[in-house]
C-alpha cells in the first residue's frame, strides 16, 4: 500500500515537472523574436492571398506573395540591420534618408526581373508590371519606411520599460535601505532605557522586555511587508507608549486618542514611530519639569490624520538641538516621497515650548 501511494506520488511530481517544463517551454517560444518576425510575416502572406488575383490558379498566385514578401523582407532587414544603426542611430539622418530611397529603387528593378521572367507566359501580366513598376517602387519604399516607424516605437517603448524598471528596483532599494535606518534607531533607544532599569535592578525591567519582544516580533515577522493593517500599526504603537511610560516613571503625560473606525486599512509599516520616537527622545529628554506627549489619530475611510504635540525645554542644548531634526524624521519625509506621492500633507510646528506635528494621509489611491 506505502509503494503505491510512494508511485502515485513520485508519478504527481513528476507530471507538475513536465507541465512546468511545458509551460516554461511554450513562454520562450512566444517570446522569441524570431517566432515574432516569422509571425509577421506569413500573417502578411495570408493577407496579400486574400487580395491576389487566383485566376491563373491558386500556386502560382501564392509564389507571386512569396515573392513579393521576400523582397519586402530584404528591404525591411537591410533598413534595420544596417541603414538604421549605422545612420539614423548616429543622428545622420539626411543620408540615412538619402540610401533608403537608392536601395528602394535599386531593389525595385530586381523586383520586376524576376517577375518579367514569372509572367514570361503572360504578355498583358507583363505589360501591367512595366506600367505600375512606380507603384511597386512606392509600396517598398512604404514597407521600409514602416520597419523605421515600428523600430522607434518599439525601441522607445523598450527604454520606459527598462527606465520604469531600473526606477522600481532602485525604490524598493531605497525603501529597504530606509527601513533599515528605522528599525535599529528605535531599538538601539529602547536598549538604553532597558540598560538604565536593570542597573537599577528596577522591578519594570521584566515588563519592558516583555513589551519589547511583542514589538520586534512585530518588526521581524509583519513589517517585512510592503503594507500591515493598521490595527497592527496601532498596537505596536500603544506597547510602544506603555514602555516609555514605565520608562518615565508617570513623569510624563501621555495621552493616545483614537477617533473614527478602524477597520481593513493597510499602511507602510512603522510610518508613525520616528514622530513619537522624536517627542520622547528631542522633547521630553531635555525638561527638568513634568511635559507631556499628546496624539490623536484620526481614520476617516481611508484618509488618516495624526498629530503629536510634546512639550520641550525653551533652550536646548546644542547638539541636541542639532539632532532634532535627525535621521528619524528625514527618513519618514523620504518614504512618505516614495510609498505615497502627492497623497500626503506633512506640517510642523516649533515654538518655544512645544513642537508639533501634523500628517494628513489618502490611502486610498
Amino acid at each position: 500500500m506505502q509503494h503505491k501511494k510512494l508511485r502515485k506520488t513520485l508519478s504527481e511530481h513528476m507530471d507538475a515537472l513536465i507541465s512546468k517544463e511545458w509551460r516554461v517551454r511554450l513562454i520562450n517560444f512566444f517570446t522569441n523574436r524570431l517566432v515574432y518576425h516569422i509571425t509577421f510575416w506569413l500573417v502578411l502572406l495570408v493577407l496579400l492571398m486574400l487580395i491576389e488575383d487566383t485566376r491563373q490558379g491558386f500556386l502560382f498566385a501564392l509564389s507571386n506573395e512569396i515573392i513579393n514578401v521576400f523582397f519586402y523582407a530584404a528591404i525591411v532587414y537591410f533598413n534595420l540591420f544596417y541603414l538604421i544603426p549605422n545612420y539614423l542611430s548616429k543622428s545622420r539622418f539626411l543620408l540615412y534618408c538619402v540610401l533608403l530611397l537608392l536601395a528602394s529603387i535599386m531593389l525595385t528593378p530586381l523586383k520586376m526581373i524576376v517577375f518579367y521572367f514569372k509572367f514570361s507566359g503572360y504578355q498583358d501580366m507583363q505589360n501591367q508590371l512595366i506600367i505600375n513598376q512606380y507603384a511597386y517602387f512606392l509600396v517598398t519604399f512604404f514597407m521600409a519606411g514602416a520597419s523605421t516607424v515600428v523600430k522607434i516605437i518599439t525601441d522607445w517603448l523598450r527604454t520606459v520599460r527598462e527606465k520604469q524598471e531600473l526606477e522600481t528596483r532602485t525604490m524598493q532599494t531605497e525603501l529597504r535601505f530606509l527601513k533599515s535606518q528605522i528599525n535599529p534607531h528605535f531599538l538601539f533607544n529602547t536598549l538604553n532605557s532597558l540598560y538604565a532599569l536593570t542597573l537599577k535592578k528596577s522591578d519594570k525591567a521584566p515588563e519592558i522586555v516583555i513589551k519589547l519582544s511583542e514589538m520586534m516580533r512585530y518588526m521581524l515577522y509583519e513589517c517585512n511587508e510592503k503594507q500591515v493593517s493598521l490595527s497592527n500599526e496601532v498596537h505596536y504603537i500603544r506597547n510602544y507608549l506603555d514602555l516609555e511610560r514605565l520608562r518615565q516613571s508617570g513623569q510624563v503625560e501621555i495621552r493616545f486618542e483614537i477617533e473614527g473606525h478602524i477597520s481593513d486599512q493597510r499602511i507602510a509599516p512603522l510610518l508613525f514611530i520616528p514622530f513619537i520616537e522624536n517627542s520622547f527622545k528631542h522633547g521630553l529628554n531635555n525638561q527638568i519639569a513634568q511635559g507631556f506627549v499628546h496624539i490623536n489619530l484620526k481614520v476617516n475611510g481611508q484618509h488618516i490624520y495624526f498629530f503629536i504635540e510634546n512639550s520641550k525645554s525653551e533652550v536646548l542644548p546644542v547638539q541636541e538641538h542639532r539632532r532634532s531634526g535627525g535621521i528619524g524624521l528625514v527618513n519618514v519625509r523620504r518614504r512618505l516621497d516614495i510609498l505615497y506621492p502627492s497623497q500626503y500633507e506633512l506640517k510642523t510646528d516649533d515654538t518655544p515650548r512645544t513642537y508639533a506635528v501634523r500628517l494628513k494621509l489618502n490611502l486610498g489611491r
